[in-house]
């Protein structure tokens, strides 16, 4: 726990207090609404707060929004509850909140809002006390401490709060591991025995897919040349010499020898290099893997990083509900749905990155910040992945901050930004950023220090990224 500088002892005591609370609302009848953000945290989130209130005796509505605004307000209104739960999304909409008649809960990671809670908000960030909610614990972390302060049989529930950092990208360090408090909670996982831990290459698929496919599949970080092209992942693979079948079988990543991981990764960094790009980025494939010990092995649920891949899938293809199903529990027919959906994600994502690849005037390159205009492209709801794959791509070199744009269906246009930790360093705060200026031009806007985004109408855009341009280069050190 040497990474963390938060008061520990502090946040767990009030995450107890929290979780308490709702606990004892459970017990004594009340009907909760819970509300949460449709990406992969959002989700685990949900389902780590549903299954605790499920195990309390609650009656529960579970409601996922793309975010927090007048129309999601209006929404929550029409369902019959006594009180309602925000997790992982609201810190950032506290005056928003407070609109509403019910008692509060918001557990959230995001950078809260300088408006005061309001006497019937109960509210529980890390930031508060310390913690980066960008780096040291996801949504669906705060959500699993509260819940298992108050119950320790949640202890089950840990797996899922693993899966949601990983899907909110927490393992963006040096070592592509979780740190802090989202170490504490792998550490419940692997006393638990619902966790294994060890560290090895990251290739998405690592269990379930082929190595050729694993490879190709794999978007964090994203391999030029590599990624998507299963017949240039086929040649690499031979001319590393390892041998894709054993017998009639197809090998999977985890099966490959120390041996033959060595090579892999040297025939990686080889076939970037020879083709232009960082050599050095293959590095990036070597990380924590963490493994659900409860799943069959096979199963895309087993890799946390790809379960959490899939939760994402769920969130971004407008079908949040088969998300926190399984996540409750549900292996039927809802785990081969999942299965098919994640395939379409990808293929959607795969389009997404050859539509960029081939189409470099869209990329802008201000002072301030890169830009990828797609408002005439992009999807809205993948605007966020895009955004990811490329700041982890050589598409563009990450010296700037990178934005990527989309229409909504609304006819405003979303925004999506990435930094690095570098840029960070450097005095770049992309929430406080996105945060201000987007209430000073009457949008929606906010995030972490490294990611965050915006909403905002297609009349004000062009002055909007001026201005963001102008803050951003005033903010490097």
């Amino acid at each position: 726990m040497a990474e963390e500088k938060g008061d520990l002892e502090a946040f767990l005591s009030e995450a107890g207090r929290v979780g308490s609370q709702i606990r004892d609302g459970a017990r004594e009848g009340l009907r909760f609404l819970v509300v949460a953000h449709f990406d992969a945290d959002g989700l685990a989130a949900a389902a780590i707060m549903a299954k605790a209130l499920l195990r309390w005796g609650a009656s529960i509505h579970v409601r996922v929004a793309k975010q927090l605004d007048e129309a999601t307000l209006k929404s929550i209104r029409l369902v019959e509850k006594d009180a309602i739960i925000f997790s992982e999304i609201g810190s950032g909409y506290l005056e928003l909140a407070a609109k509403l008649e019910e008692p509060i809960f918001i557990l959230d990671h995001h950078p809260p809002a300088e408006a005061e809670a309001g006497k019937r908000i109960v509210h529980l960030n890390p930031m508060t006390y310390g913690f980066d909610g960008g780096r040291e614990v996801s949504g669906s972390g705060v959500n699993y401490l509260a819940v298992k302060e108050a119950d320790p049989r949640n202890v089950d529930l840990a797996p899922l709060a693993v899966v949601g950092a990983l899907g909110d990208m927490q393992d963006r360090n040096e070592r592509r591991e979780l740190l802090s408090l989202n170490r504490l909670i792998v550490e419940d996982g692997v006393k638990a025995g619902l966790l294994k831990v060890e560290r090895d290459l990251i290739l998405y698929g690592r269990e379930t897919r082929p190595i050729h496919k694993a490879l190709a599949s794999t978007t964090t970080p994203f391999l030029p040349g590599l990624t998507g092209r299963e017949d240039a992942c086929l040649a690499l693979l031979s001319s590393a010499g390892i041998p894709l079948k054993d017998g009639e079988r197809w090998r999977t990543v985890a099966s490959l020898t120390m041996e033959e991981k060595k090579r892999l990764v040297s025939g990686i960094v080889e076939y970037l290099a020879v083709h232009g790009f960082r050599g050095s980025i293959a590095q990036e494939l070597l990380g924590g893997v963490y493994t659900l010990t409860m799943e069959e092995e096979g199963s895309i649920l087993r890799d946390a990083r790809e379960y959490s891949s899939a939760l994402n899938a769920c969130g971004r293809m407008d079908k949040p509900g088969l998300g926190i199903a399984v996540c409750l529990g549900d292996r039927g027919e809802a785990l081969k749905e999942l299965e098919d959906l994640v395939r379409d994600y990808r293929q959607a994502l795969g389009r997404h990155m050859d539509w960029i690849t081939q189409n470099p005037d869209r990329i802008q390159s201000l002072e301030g910040f890169h830009a990828v205009r797609g408002e005439d492209f992009i999807d809205e709801n993948l605007v966020g992945a895009v955004a990811s794959m490329i700041s982890t791509s050589n598409i563009l070199i990450m010296d700037r901050p990178l934005i990527v744009t989309a229409k909504s269906k609304d006819g405003s246009v979303k925004i999506s930004a990435r930094a690095t930790e570098k840029l960070v360093k450097e005095g770049i705060k992309l929430g406080e950023v996105f945060a201000a200026l987007s209430k000073e031009y009457s949008g929606l806007g906010g995030g972490h220090d490294i990611a965050a985004g915006a909403q905002i109408t297609p009349e004000k855009l062009e002055e909007y990224l001026r201005e963001l341009n102008r803050r951003l280069m005033k903010r490097r050190i």
